[in-house]
């Protein structure tokens, strides 16, 4: 076996927010399409407590960045939307490697498409003879089963017609105008040069370059992640893929001061996480460089990192009781230099264009100082202008500032 290398958590962590264009120092004038080519993906999600997860990602990395540039580059077809981390935004290049897990879902849907085959047939011919179409250009008075519904259908058919091809990959989404989302054919709206790469793409080359994308989109890997690859795999073939890839010297196997569990990343990134062990000590936490992370941040997806290297647990409570919840519905992690301080609980009012801090809470072992809270609500008002609000409201019982 390949001798493990060994380094600290310290180091690891400054790595890890390098490559995720969060480190204190990263401020960068990048375009909004390298950002996300550099991150591989950026979740979606429609929870709006303020701005959408995904504009939230690039916010947090990107000065002056405004949701209709995203809005726009999908416009544009150079991002597509599908599923990898969960739903996302994906560069459009990207779309033959994910063959792999368009055939997964087109397996898994393909007995409700048939069985809604009347009403999915109806949908494409529109598509067909229409172009692009809106969520609202289809009707029914019919109900299913969808997704979310537990005892009662409340799911129109078209609508679960229109989500089922999209998993099959058979249609996409092509536009976004606010919450709503216009279709087309996936044959009609992508250039031919992609739908040939990803015709001729064996299934076992796409799904080696769905991993190497896995892998730098996370780039400090644990084989535990169930969603390691993007792929259903067991826990024993994620482990023997990345200890076959140490073998080969494409991956290093870290062991790390402190730390039980076993990280990999890749062997060409293993200067850029020397250059960080040679740096004492944690960063400042005066920096003023405050960062609020959405839930489903990229940083954040594995939290049992966050736990390993920044020594935080972080649960989004949005699917706890009210009466449960220690932090609130949309707690936003705060990152500082290299250290997640606490959590910040953010809501937009609309109707006021108004801010509102309903809670904010600092980790314990976190000193309060004047220059920290400073920073801190200079960052709010940063937050608080990319929202266009004008005003912020703190629930001064509720916030440690």
């Amino acid at each position: 076996m390949q001798p493990s290398y060994v380094t600290s958590k310290e180091a690891l962590r400054r790595f890890l927010l390098e490559t995720q264009h969060l480190s204190p120092e990263s401020n960068e004038e990048m375009s909004v399409m390298q950002m996300i080519r550099d991150l591989e993906c950026v979740q979606l999600d429609p929870v709006a407590s303020v701005e959408r997860n995904q504009h939230l990602v690039l916010m947090a990395r990107i000065p002056n960045y405004q949701p209709e540039m995203l809005q726009q580059l999908l416009a544009e077809g150079e991002l597509f939307e599908y599923w990898a981390n969960a739903a996302c935004a994906i560069p459009v290049e990207d779309f033959p490697v994910f063959k792999s897990t368009r055939g997964r879902f087109q397996k898994m849907v393909q007995p409700e498409l048939d069985k809604l085959s009347p009403i999915v047939n109806q949908v494409l011919e529109r598509f067909k003879l229409e172009g692009e179409l809106p969520s609202r250009a289809f009707q029914s008075a019919e109900r299913v089963h969808g997704a979310w519904d537990t005892i009662q259908p409340k799911t129109k058919v078209t609508s679960r017609a229109l989500n089922l091809l999209l998993d099959a990959g058979i249609i996409r989404v092509v536009k976004r105008e606010g919450s709503e989302r216009f279709f087309h054919l996936t044959e009609e709206s992508l250039p031919q040069s992609l739908l040939n790469q990803a015709d001729k793409i064996e299934v076992e080359e796409a799904k080696r370059a769905l991993l190497a994308k896995y892998i730098r989109a996370y780039r400090v890997v644990d084989p535990r992640d169930p969603r390691f690859g993007w792929q259903k795999l067991k826990a024993k073939e994620r482990k023997e893929i990345m200890e076959r890839m140490v073998t080969s010297g494409d991956a290093i196997r870290l062991t790390i001061e402190g730390i039980k569990t076993t990280y990999y990343i890749m062997a060409e990134d293993l200067d850029r996480l020397k250059r960080y062990e040679s740096i004492p000590g944690k960063f400042s936490l005066e920096h003023d460089n405050v960062r609020f992370l959405p839930p489903l941040d990229n940083l954040l997806w594995r939290r049992e990192r966050l736990v390993d290297l920044f020594d935080f647990t972080y649960k989004w409570e949005i699917y706890t009781p009210r009466e449960k919840r220690q932090y609130g519905y949309y707690a936003m992690p705060i990152l500082i230099g290299d250290q997640l301080v606490g959590r910040m609980d953010p809501g937009l009012d609309r109707s006021s264009n108004q801010l509102h801090i309903r809670q904010l809470r600092l980790e314990p072992t976190i000193k309060v100082t004047k220059q920290l809270c400073g920073n801190i609500f200079q960052g709010l008002e940063r937050f608080a202008a990319a929202h266009h609000a004008k005003g912020i409201t703190l629930d001064k019982e509720k916030c440690d500032i």
